[in-house]
């Protein structure tokens, strides 16, 4: 099992922040896997759902913008701290947002870490590569509920 490779599951609805965000983490040399969930909808589709779309394995980490389509990153949350299979997953969440309703709401919900993205590049590239080499090289994550 830990030959098993280790998936990012990115939840992210702008197309400029993805790539960032999935830039930062190659340049700080983490090599795991990325997928990438566009709205919320297809976050909950790809942990809890059924057929081709579900991903194989839970992820090791999750990055959870709040702004998103569909269903909001709260309600994702919310969903994933209910359910046995991804209750213990680390969850960060990154977004622009800085309201002071969606940090309490969130640590209220679970999440592991509240990470404000950036504006500079150059500062948000520093903030991934340090919430990547925390969360999936310094971190010991929980067994796998599957």
């Amino acid at each position: 099992m830990a030959d098993t490779p280790k998936t990012i599951l990115l939840v992210e609805d702008d197309p400029d922040h993805e790539v960032l965000t999935v830039r930062a983490l190659r340049k700080s040399n983490i090599v795991n896997d990325i997928l990438v969930a566009r709205d919320g909808e297809e976050a909950i589709r790809l942990l809890f759902g059924e057929g081709e779309e579900t991903l194989q394995a839970v992820p090791q980490l999750i990055l959870l913008d709040l702004k998103l389509p569909k269903i909001d990153g709260l309600e994702v949350l919310r969903r994933i701290r209910e359910s046995d299979k991804t209750g213990m997953l680390p969850v960060v969440i990154l977004t622009s947002s800085d309201e002071e309703s969606d940090i309490v709401r969130s640590y209220r919900l679970g999440v592991n870490s509240y990470i404000r993205k950036p504006v500079n590049f150059t500062e948000f590239a520093e903030a991934t590569r340090q919430l990547g080499m925390y969360w999936l090289v310094l971190n010991e994550c929980p067994p796998s509920a599957n």
